[in-house]
């Protein structure tokens, strides 16, 4: 499509400007637009590098969804989903409008969301700024030349950084918004110059459209086996979702937001959003490598000025650096971004108190015990004013990104292990040995020796204990790995006080399940762990 084409398109739309536009560009075409326009920087081996300003993740607190008749009955409102009213969100609109028209240039993004084309969504993705249009379409779906010429947008996504909203006029918290609205299939960005609101977007539109055709949305990474079986990696940022799954001897589906259908678990991205924080060559090879890479966009990491080499592990800019690239960076990508169902499903939690094994044996009913649940904890430095272990639960491992009920999703993945005869772990890339500060992490090798064992099938053969205050199955020895670490209980130096500690985030899981107790089946509320 030509730019005087998507123009008129736009006009149709109703989105009047008289800006140059920018449509449809390949990536060095962005890159040289983002560097003219002083917008980045080129590291000494092609990638390019930005900052985004104050705001180096998401504003879960400035994200709205219009409240109408279509979404009243089928939003989980709340502190993640806050609602805006339809009169808000045209004041807001008209607003967007306006400043969209005052544009000099404009750069415009047709994009799939999904990689299975029987449930994937049309999205068209304008921007100002020529490294979010670059950014957006490595990070979604390519339409080939002949998808582009054809395109028709289902939703579009206005991001607009230069905006400022107006708490007043618009029913927002601060200058900065995130409005959705599902009825009009609009997504207004405003206030911020942090580019995964785009593509969190559209995680929204299908984490709320899927279910209704019965395929399960995930916030979880994927890969396949030499055996052509394929396993999903739930887990909540700093569990090693991107790492664990981003295996050499695996094929990569994808790292961050997947769906799982009757026949397939598919890609919703075109590439991958890796953090950099510490990043090195030796501790995850194929991620550092695409950091060298022409086409690579790097947040937030810290550059020497002469030599244009990076620092790692340099926090200055940001706690949450971040490097976005085409899947096919990755050596052992799937070429077409999906695989068959899932054999086995890998729920992640970094437990910062030392409790819980490094794997354990989950039943269905635990399985979607543990989804709903969506542990992990913050350990001191992730956020300002944490000092100690704190315990997090963001339900179906991404509550920020599902709008529909928690139940919804939890009870179609219940459906789809049983109906996949899938085998469900849960993996402790956290601490061991006493809780943060006094123990160690988990040892990166031993983690993926218990991986490989649980993929391969060889997990099964060993023999389980059952644990005694959270019910699941823990193997007693597995080939490789040294036992003493699968006995969270005897790694640590009091036995007593890993009791003490166990019993309270013991409470701690059955305080927080309370809220979706009468929406599960007497089989899930009996996967609880047990209290003292």
């Amino acid at each position: 499509m030509t730019a005087s084409t998507l123009s008129t398109s736009l006009t149709s739309q109703g989105f009047t400007t008289g800006a140059k536009i920018y449509a449809n560009l390949c990536t060095a075409q962005l890159v040289e637009q983002a560097l003219v326009k002083g917008e980045g920087k080129l590291t000494k081996h092609g990638a390019l590098l930005v900052e985004t300003g104050k705001f180096t993740g998401r504003s879960v607190k400035d994200k709205f969804v219009v409240r109408d008749t279509d979404t009243e009955d089928n939003i989980f409102w709340g502190a993640i989903n806050q609602p805006m009213t339809s009169e808000h969100f045209a004041a807001l609109k008209a607003d967007f409008l306006s400043h969209l028209a005052k544009q000099d240039e404009l750069f415009v993004a047709d994009l799939f969301g999904g990689s299975q084309p029987e449930y994937r969504v049309s999205v068209r993705v304008v921007t100002e700024m020529a490294w979010h249009s670059l950014f957006v379409r490595t990070l979604l779906v390519r339409p080939t030349e002949d998808e582009v010429a054809a395109f028709v947008p289902e939703y579009t996504i206005l991001n607009l950084p230069s905006f400022t909203a107006d708490p007043a006029r618009h029913g927002c918290r601060s200058g900065t918004v995130i409005a959705v609205n599902f009825t009009e299939k609009l997504i207004l960005i405003g206030g911020t110059g942090y580019s995964g609101e785009m593509k969190k977007g559209v995680f929204g539109l299908l984490n709320y459209l899927l279910p209704a055709q019965g395929v399960m949305p995930m916030h979880c990474s994927a890969n396949i086996g030499a055996d052509g079986k394929s396993a999903i990696f739930f887990g909540l940022s700093g569990t090693g979702k991107t790492t664990l799954s981003a295996d050499a001897s695996r094929t990569l589906i994808g790292d961050d937001e997947h769906g799982w259908s009757d026949t397939a678990v598919f890609n919703f991205e075109g590439g991958c959003y890796a953090k950099m924080i510490n990043l090195s060559q030796e501790g995850e090879p194929e991620i550092y490598a695409t950091t060298k890479m022409f086409g690579t966009i790097l947040e937030n990491v810290v550059m020497d000025p002469d030599t244009r080499e990076l620092d790692f592990a340099d926090a200055s800019l940001a706690e949450n650096s971040r490097g976005a690239y085409p899947i096919d960076f990755i050596p052992n990508a799937s070429e077409q971004n999906l695989g068959p169902a899932p054999s086995n499903v890998i729920m992640l939690t970094a437990d910062a108190f030392g409790v819980l094994p490094p794997i354990a044996r989950l039943t269905a009913d635990q399985a979607m015990y543990y989804f709903l649940s969506g542990y992990t904890a913050k350990v001191a430095g992730t956020e300002i004013g944490v000092t100690e272990p704190e315990a997090t639960f963001s339900t179906c491992f991404g509550a920020a990104f599902m709008p529909r009920h928690p139940s919804v999703y939890g009870n179609l993945l219940k459906k789809r292990i049983a109906e996949g005869n899938a085998q469900c772990w849960l993996v402790n890339t956290g601490w061991t040995g006493g809780k943060y500060g006094t123990g160690k992490r988990m040892p990166i090798k031993a983690t993926r020796a218990l991986l490989n064992a649980a993929l391969d099938g060889s997990l099964n053969d060993v023999e389980f204990r059952v644990d005694p205050n959270f019910g699941f199955e823990v193997p007693v020895a597995v080939p490789g790995v040294d036992s003493a670490i699968l006995d969270p209980r005897g790694t640590w130096a009091d036995a007593e006080q890993y009791d003490v500690m166990a019993q309270d985030l013991v409470c701690k899981f059955i305080k927080n399940f309370a809220q979706f107790a009468d929406y599960v089946d007497e089989g899930v509320r009996q996967a609880a762990p047990v209290a003292a």
